[in-house]
């Protein structure tokens, strides 16, 4: 059948299209800004028609109703990554969360969480039928390959990131145009305490580098104290709008990159419309799978990777907690330790985990051991540095002790006293 025909033939409105979900079925929700809202609206307006619809994402970027009490019978959230509009749900039961590398989360929808239905977002199609999931391809293409019914929003506002983005139309079942603006992350704010970190950090990155950031005012903060330096590269799982004022400035080039030179490879983009705009149709720019993006044995193959993650707590032993606090969650690993451990294997490679030294000055996140019931994201064994405004504490290769030094030098003066009493409780020594 001409593509052209089957397109015609599978057109629908959202409330026609939810309506095919059926109760107890799983659903996978395209990822961060990449959500398919107009889809998620409709299915919501349908909640009556449902039992126990299981909701499956990561970053949820939209409105996240599903998580509303008044919804628990009907839709059950089921994050990868809490965020704040899914964060109460977990907290209060009404919803799960299932702890994963990002890396592996594609190869879950093939063994451990087969999908029933996969709710997207892509571009209209090409003159051959593909149209390109756009800002989030990470975990969606796969859910797209595995699930039995696919749901697609098509937006022409939604960029194109080929050719690692592209889906056919004919694996699309029903096909709902609607154009809307895409969900935006606005820039955050960044103070003299993130520059601050921004400096530091930036002092541990060579001309030539190739860069992974996360989400915050820590990586834009890192990006502001980039100016100087040449041919960077990026190999992230995000980047936002920092990246294109570098890039537009001569400083990113990728021209050194050991893998992929060239191109920024990212697996999803979160930022505003100067982002989608810099990246639509930009052949430099290749958006891919997470399970290759965030590969550490890929990662790896980039030398002089630099890995930038932000966190909540660090002890004195290096174990690091960021994305519970104590036992609550309020976010998830993401891709830290993929990028932690494919940094560590790359020639060249450092891995940074940067944070304020306290909470708004009350709480120091240096801490002699973990807040109860907290999670280590990132392990003793696998940490390298950790930056804060007061310094860089270089742990790799460092005794117990050795790193409990280096962490207290960091440490916000008040609270190092009550550090260093720990430190000579611990290991029997004066500091």
């Amino acid at each position: 059948m001409n593509w052209k025909t089957y397109y015609q033939e599978h057109l629908t409105t959202a409330e026609g299209a939810v309506k095919k979900i059926k109760s107890g079925d799983r659903v996978v929700v395209a990822h961060a800004c990449g959500e398919p809202s107009h889809l998620l609206e409709a299915m919501v307006a349908n909640a009556d028609a449902y039992r126990n619809v299981e909701i499956v994402h990561m970053v949820a970027m939209g409105k996240g109703e599903y998580c509303k009490p008044e919804y628990a019978d009907n839709f059950r959230h089921n994050a990868f990554f809490v965020g704040g509009s899914t964060r109460d749900a977990i907290a209060e039961g009404r919803g799960d969360f299932t702890p994963s590398f990002f890396f592996e989360i594609p190869r879950q929808f093939s063994t451990t969480m087969p999908v029933d239905v996969a709710m997207v977002m892509v571009t209209p199609p090409d003159e051959n039928g593909m149209c390109s999931l756009g800002v989030s391809v990470d975990y969606t293409l796969e859910a797209v390959k595995q699930a039995k019914l696919v749901i697609a929003q098509v937006n022409p506002q939604m960029p194109w990131t080929g050719p690692h983005s592209l889906v056919s139309v004919d694996e699309l079942d029903c096909i709902v145009e609607y154009e809307a603006p895409l969900i935006e992350l606005a820039p955050p704010k960044i103070g003299e305490v993130e520059k601050a970190i921004g400096e530091h950090c930036a002092s541990l990155v060579p001309d030539g580098a190739t860069l992974q950031l996360g989400i915050g005012a820590i990586p834009d903060a890192v990006l502001l104290f980039l100016k100087g330096k040449k041919d960077l590269g990026i190999h992230s799982e995000m980047f936002s709008d920092g990246v294109v004022e570098l890039a537009e400035a001569g400083v990113i080039t990728n021209a050194q990159k050991t893998l992929n030179p060239g191109k920024f490879v990212v697996a999803f983009l979160m930022g505003t419309r100067r982002l989608y705009d810099f990246v639509d149709h930009n052949p430099d720019v290749e958006l891919r799978p997470v399970d290759y993006v965030n590969n550490p044995f890929i990662i790896a193959q980039n030398d002089n990777l630099i890995s930038i993650n932000s966190c909540v707590q660090v002890d004195l032993m290096g174990q690091v907690a960021s994305e519970t606090i104590g036992p609550r969650q309020i976010s998830g690993v993401g891709g830290q330790v993929d990028f932690v451990r494919g940094a560590s294997a790359s020639k060249g490679g450092v891995s940074i985990m940067a944070m304020p030294s306290t909470v708004k000055g009350k709480v120091s996140k240096i801490v002699p051991l973990l807040d109860e019931g907290a999670a280590v994201t990132t392990s003793r064994n696998d940490i390298d540095y950790v930056v804060t405004e007061y310094g860089v504490a270089a742990l790799k290769g460092r005794t117990l002790r050795q790193r409990a030094r280096a962490l207290i030098e960091i440490a916000h003066p008040d609270f190092r006293d009550g550090l260093k009493a720990e430190y000579e409780k611990r290991f029997h020594c004066k500091y």
